[in-house]
């Protein structure tokens, strides 16, 4: 008889305690760490139809376009993020060509200025001598004349 009296008194109680914290606590915080928005959104029009439906309680019609609203809140948001996208995927083509063309630019001037690269020259072989050039006959005619005007 003890042991039935300690069963119904302590052990069921505490089981019974245990299976609601489990339920009612542990449960319901699981599932509101995974609530959103959307699923908030979507469970309000369901409340609207069932008290629309409870004949005693009267609801203004009002309220009954709110819940027809928030019911299609999906479409209108399909409809908004496909307007979004679509102007996304023209600003992401005309980003993309504009990154082509400055490409190809920075190419043709990198190949231009390769071009034109004027500190690689021929080199010069340090066996050729250098002549001085030949006098010319206006040179010889004035005396040098043309020596001393170079060296000024």
């Amino acid at each position: 008889m003890k042991q039935w009296w300690r069963r119904w008194t302590y052990e069921v109680p505490l089981a019974i305690s245990d299976a609601l914290w489990e339920v009612l606590v542990v449960q319901l915080a699981e599932q509101l760490d995974r609530l959103t928005v959307r699923k908030v959104i979507a469970v309000v029009p369901v409340a609207i139809i069932v008290l629309a439906y409870y004949h005693r309680i009267p609801i203004p019609p009002e309220l009954m376009l709110v819940g027809d609203f928030l019911a299609y809140i999906d479409i209108f948001s399909a409809l908004i993020l496909l307007g979004v996208m679509s102007r996304v995927t023209t600003i992401l083509f005309a980003v993309k060509q504009a990154a082509a063309a400055i490409a190809a630019f920075t190419s043709n001037v990198a190949s231009r200025l390769q071009r034109l690269d004027v500190r690689h020259g021929r080199q010069r072989s340090a066996s050729r001598p250098h002549r001085k050039p030949s006098r010319t006959e206006d040179d010889r005619a004035f005396g040098g004349a043309w020596d001393q005007v170079a060296i000024a």
